[in-house]
């Protein structure tokens, strides 16, 4: 799934492309918007919010997530799509270009008013200009007998990060992803360390992992063969627990398990 890093450089991509221009063509492939026309409409900005994207214009604010396979593109008017056209959701164009949101997870129109409601919700951007690392730490110390592993997916925690970057996070600060938060040595740094990583991400990609989807190559530290494994935690999810379980990569000599 593309993580926060992803998001934010697709937008910056569209933002150089749209900003400031007019639509000279919508098409929304999306039954429930299927007759919304933004022709004439001038995009006043895009931005990102963790993994959520938003187009606006003076009126609306077009919301796309690219959940697991999204994708946006630019194109020059009439230049062949790199994708296939039925895996487009969401055509905006100007006279100059095309950029196309492909195989989109979520497409929504709301009032630019209302655009605060999907991501009220949500912790701190890690890569917004708001970033607030104590009330990250605030939040992760609700649940303080959840892994951590699963409580950094948890976007309602800290905004951003996905299933690589929470492997290469928990082993750079060397703590074992299935840690409970409470027994995690210093979260603060914790939460700079993915501030950081993901800042890094998005001034010098790509990124090359640390961790992450190295199984049974050599840690960079010490040289034991990282392992992989699946993390089983439940997570509170409003009035529900939800059952997660995902693959993550760590060195068990630099991560050692934690004791039950």
């Amino acid at each position: 799934m593309p993580e926060g890093d992803t998001v934010y450089l697709a937008a910056r991509r569209l933002r150089a492309a749209l900003a400031g221009k007019t639509l000279t063509r919508s098409d929304f492939r999306v039954p429930r918007y299927a007759t919304v026309d933004l022709r004439d409409e001038v995009v006043d900005s895009v931005g990102s919010y963790g993994k959520h994207l938003f187009i606006r214009t003076p009126t609306v604010s077009v919301h796309t997530h690219l959940k697991m396979e999204g994708s946006w593109r630019v194109f020059h008017c009439g230049q062949r799509w790199t994708k296939p056209r039925v895996a487009a959701r969401l055509v905006l164009s100007t006279d100059e270009v095309e950029a196309v949101g492909f195989s989109l997870g979520t497409v929504e129109v709301v009032r630019v008013s209302e655009e605060h409601r999907i991501v009220d919700h949500l912790g701190p951007d890690l890569l917004g200009p708001n970033w607030n690392a104590a009330d990250a730490v605030r939040r992760l110390e609700r649940y303080p007998d959840q892994s951590i592993g699963v409580a950094l997916l948890d976007q309602r925690n800290l905004a951003g990060i996905g299933n690589i970057f929470r492997s290469e996070i928990c082993f750079l600060r060397r703590v074992h992803p299935a840690t409970r938060v409470g027994a995690v040595p210093d979260l603060l740094a914790l939460v700079n360390e993915a501030n950081r990583v993901l800042t890094e991400a998005v001034r010098t990609p790509p990124r090359r992992p640390l961790a992450y989807g190295r199984a049974h190559r050599p840690c960079q530290r010490c040289g034991t063969p990282l392992v992989a494994d699946l993390l089983g935690d439940t997570a509170p999810d409003f009035d529900r627990v939800v059952q997660r379980e995902r693959g993550i990569y760590f060195c068990p000599r630099c991560q050692p398990v934690p004791a039950v």
